[in-house]
């Protein structure tokens, strides 16, 4: 359950968060799992940069994730996995277009590895094991899901899954579908910086913030203090 940015936030939204969280039975993000990194990755090397798109859940959450790693050059929130014509919010809300809510990680692959993009993904910014639903966000909008556009991307995401699975990190199995990236569509400008513009909103508290904090935790030396962001990279 969410609400657009410039919606009044009071005690209505406040009440209507803690009934979303009670009626899920979701007291804000499971803990983040600290997980090996990945066996089979990629070398840091120089080059173009790079995207990975990912879903897991409300795109607020996944995008503020992104915006603190280094090497990270812009994380945009936007959809993915259905048509073009049904690339907006009010659509994807549906749960019909096909679309997941998902973010565009463009980062320096000197900087930081597709693995460690995956890693960090798994870890913190979402729950692998929850494959349409994630905190109080129900829908197969709000899937897990890796959207590879080469088959690099592919093999490192499908061989983490086989680790993990292997090494029982998740007590369930875990769900994430990885499938080929047709298009990404950016979602529509509120959406965008959202935790950055409202770091007071009741889901972000609830939910987003921790994950932010997670990040900051379990992978110190990759945190970035000064979050990247659409507005700056545009």
């Amino acid at each position: 359950m969410r609400w657009k940015s410039g919606w009044t936030i009071g005690v209505l939204a406040v009440l209507f968060v803690a009934a979303a969280i009670i009626s899920k039975g979701v007291a804000g993000p499971e803990p983040a799992v600290v997980i090996p990194a990945p066996a089979f990755n990629d070398a840091k090397a120089a080059g173009p940069l790079q995207t990975a798109v990912l879903a897991g859940g409300c795109f607020w959450g996944v995008q503020a994730v992104y915006q603190h790693v280094r090497g990270v050059r812009n994380a945009v929130s936007g959809y993915s996995g259905g048509e073009k014509s049904t690339a907006e919010y009010e659509t994807v809300s549906g749960g019909n277009t096909g679309h997941a809510e998902s973010v565009a990680v463009t980062y320096d692959p000197k900087e930081i590895t597709y693995g460690e993009i995956l890693q960090i993904y798994f870890s913190v910014a979402h729950n692998p094991t929850e494959l349409n639903r994630q905190g109080p966000d129900t829908g197969t909008q709000y899937r897990s899901d890796i959207f590879y556009s080469t088959e690099s991307q592919k093999k490192i995401a499908d061989a983490y899954i086989a680790q993990l699975t292997k090494a029982k990190v998740f007590s369930k199995p875990i769900v994430t579908r990885v499938d080929k990236l047709k298009a990404f569509y950016p979602a529509e400008d509120y959406h965008q910086d959202f935790l950055i513009n409202n770091p007071r909103h009741p889901y972000i508290v609830a939910n987003d913030i921790p994950k932010v904090e997670s990040l900051k935790k379990l992978f110190s030396t990759n945190y970035l203090v000064q979050p990247v962001t659409v507005r700056a990279a545009k």
